[in-house]
Order: structure tokens, then sequence, then C-alpha cells
């Protein structure tokens, strides 16, 4: 899905005009300074898209990435910065031993757009290999795409989010009385009518390969990050929000400018409302 994407991902996601600005540096170079850190690894750096934005600190930086290209043209941006290309490798976030190549602690480790790739039961795995990177009181930051988010979209995320979340068919199904078998049927069809299930677009990957759409590309809820940081010893465990909406993403064609502005009004990373109009998170926690 990414290795068509190695040259183009930062100008597409990071620099574009059309792409909604990247709040998410921001915060995390808030976070860093905020810790005081020396080094940082960034585990599924991608083409160094936030490790290049953060050269101003002058704190030493590291990544890998599961994907040669984004690896190759990582090393091609960071040694332009004056990094070593010995600092950048081919990596996976479910191996411990990714995360040692270099033979050392961080103090922060992050990792950003790899959850969404990740099977549920793996979470925790890359959290414990996060956590065994950094020193004891280091600083874990990793981004989700919200799962709560869907409540606010109206469109085909809500209807599955509805569907296969927060109704339980299975449930439904042994208490339905035998004389409203197809009126339980008719009153889900109807629910599925409330959501324009046609949108957002499928997104198709480029020269052939699967787009971000035909991967695996998983929603988090924020509430079960927070309780699987707290099962795993965490501690100062936050939920820190971005990319807010300030109305369902389907009507922003309509009205991109003032769409725009507003939702970037809205950017509060502590903002309770994060909980519905944002379509991301990091899990901000401390390696007791």
């Amino acid at each position: 899905c990414y290795s068509t994407w190695s040259e183009s991902y930062y100008r597409d996601y990071y620099q574009s005009e059309d792409a909604y600005p990247p709040i998410h540096t921001e915060i995390v170079r808030a976070e860093l300074i905020k810790a005081g850190v020396n080094s940082v690894i960034d585990a599924g750096c991608g083409p160094a898209s936030m490790l290049r934005d953060l050269h101003d600190l002058e704190f030493e930086r590291s990544g890998f990435d599961l994907t040669p290209e984004m690896v190759d043209e990582a090393k091609i941006v960071l040694t332009a910065q004056g990094v070593s290309d010995r600092n950048v490798w081919i990596g996976s976030v479910l191996d411990p031993m990714s995360f040692r190549t270099a033979g050392k602690k961080y103090d922060a480790a992050l990792c950003f757009g790899v959850l969404p790739h990740i099977e549920i039961e793996n979470d925790s795995t890359v959290l414990e290999n996060l956590s065994s990177a950094v020193h004891s009181g280091g600083l874990i930051l990793a981004e989700a795409r919200n799962e709560l988010f869907s409540l606010f979209t109206l469109n085909r995320y809500s209807r599955d989010f509805f569907r296969d979340v927060l109704i339980n068919h299975d449930v439904l199904l042994s208490n339905n009385d035998p004389s409203e078998v197809d009126a339980l049927e008719t009153s889900l069809s109807a629910i599925d009518t409330m959501f324009r299930v046609d949108l957002p677009p499928v997104r198709s990957g480029q020269d052939g390969e699967l787009g971000y759409d035909e991967v695996l590309s998983r929603t988090h809820n924020p509430f079960e990050m927070r309780k699987l940081a707290e099962q795993l010893g965490l501690v100062d465990i936050e939920i820190l929000f971005y990319h807010y909406h300030a109305l369902p993403p389907m009507v922003e064609a309509s009205l991109p400018k003032t769409f725009r502005a507003s939702s970037l009004e809205l950017e509060s990373p502590r903002d309770w409302r994060g909980h519905f109009l944002a379509s991301a998170f990091i899990l901000k926690a401390t390696k007791p």
C-alpha cells in the first residue's frame, strides 16, 4: 500500500494546501519540549515525515519502517539534515528487536499512522514494544484513528459503528419475538437509510497497489486505548485529540473555506468534544 507513496507522501499529506495542516506534529513538538527529551525513536516513521519537521529541536532522531521504499526516502531526507543513515532502518512495530537495532533506549517513542494497520490482538504488543524502547520516565506518543468520530460523520462509518459496535444483532435475534422477525430486519434497514453509506469513496492505490481502504485500516476507541495503557502499567495517561471537523465531512465540498477555518479554530487536544469531532487522537503515556 505504501510502497508507491515514498516520494509523494510528505508532499501530499504535510505540504499540500488541499490537505489538513499537520496539527499532530505541533502537538508532538509541544509534548517533546515539555518532557525535555534528548532522543526520539519513531516506530513506523515513513519517509521521515515527522522527524524531518522536528530537526530544529536538535535532539537525536532515529526511526524505522516496514516499507523499504519509505526507509530509503527517510534516509535521503535525514542525511541531508545531518543525521546518520544508520539511524534509519527497516523494521516492524511487532518485532521487539526492531526497536533495539541501535542498541539503546530513548527518551521518547513515537508511533503515527501505524496502529490502524495492526490487528486488534496486537495492539498491546505495539504499546509494550514502545514502552521497552524508552527509559524509565520515558514518553510514549501513539496515534490512532478515532472510532467515536463515526458518531458524527453520518456516513458508512456511522452505519458500521451502529451495526457492529452499538447494536448487538445476535442479542436482538435471541430476544426477538417470532411475530416480529420481519419487523426487526425492517427496523435495522430503516436505520441504515439514515446514513450516507455511499460516502466516503473508497480510496484506491497507485500503480496497481492496494489503497488505504483496501488494506486493514482500523479505528480505535480512545476509552479502550486508555484502558489498555493502564493494564500495561503505563502512567500519566492522556488522550490528545486532533483533526477536528466543524461539520460532518460530507458537506466540506460545499463550503471548503468556512469548513477549514472553523475546524482549525476548534483544534484543542484536551477538549471533550474531540471524542466526537476529531478524526484522530494521540495516546500519551509515560513508562513508570
